[in-house]
């Protein structure tokens, strides 16, 4: 069976997805590291692939050639945007990623990348510019186990950056422009190398922080890894039963 693949930035990130391994092998010599191991007899690798999208691509990539994995799991933390309904601690799930600050500054404003005629992947499946779809199929899926379960995991437009906001101005700019609820530094990265290969992404994160004037006394990173979690161990469950 094709494992599914877990993809974060940080090792903390998915360090409780890894403690709930069995048969845990790792693998330390090559350029990203990773782990393999089961959960209830459902082959699992975790990859820490560093923080921001070149990392995210490069590992992602490596991945996908080195296991062929039948799913791509993108999961950690991220700032919502002040009027996007969402507060630190809640679970959210991206169904479009943005890549929220390609394209071209000029006097006149921002240009996205369609306008500027520069597709990140045109080929006879798909034409993608600054937006990368993800996975309907897994997205209801874990919409549905998330309602079954009692839990709330609101989806909605994630923007993908390089430079994070840090203030309220730079936060207003980047929500109105791609109409998005959450920022973060991998996901586009991580969802357009999977598409790239033909492989199901979904993209699951926690919220630490509001994207506001910039103030680490007002996040709460472990709680939102923490929630993230625990919620891809609970879809996890349920693809092992459908599995078996």
């Amino acid at each position: 069976m094709k494992p599914i693949l877990i993809i974060v930035a940080m090792k903390f990130e998915a360090s409780q997805i890894e403690l709930q391994l069995d048969n845990k092998t790792y693998y330390d010599s090559i350029v990203f590291p990773y782990v393999t191991g089961t959960l209830n007899q459902l082959p699992v690798a975790i990859c820490v692939g560093g923080v921001g999208k070149i990392n995210a691509a490069a590992a992602t990539a490596s991945m996908l050639e080195r296991l062929q994995p039948q799913l791509v799991i993108n999961t950690g933390c991220a700032g919502a945007y002040m009027d996007s309904g969402l507060s630190i601690g809640d679970l959210t799930m991206a169904t479009i990623e943005v890549l929220g600050d390609d394209g071209a500054i000029t006097s006149a404003g921002w240009i996205d990348l369609q306008t500027m005629k520069l597709p990140y992947l045109d080929n006879k499946s798909h034409l993608c510019f600054n937006e990368i779809p993800l996975s309907s199929k897994h997205i209801d899926c874990a919409t549905t186990v998330a309602s079954n379960s009692g839990i709330n995991v609101k989806p909605g437009r994630f923007a993908t950056v390089s430079t994070c906001s840090g203030s309220l101005k730079q936060a207003k700019e980047i929500f109105l422009r791609c109409n998005v609820i959450t920022e973060n530094m991998e996901g586009a990265a991580v969802a357009l190398t999977s598409l790239r290969y033909n492989v199901d992404c979904l993209e699951i994160r926690g919220i630490s922080n509001m994207v506001e004037e910039r103030n680490l006394d007002n996040w709460n990173i472990k709680l939102a890894v923490g929630k993230a979690q625990n919620f891809v161990l609970r879809y996890l469950e349920e693809l092992s039963k459908a599995t078996a």
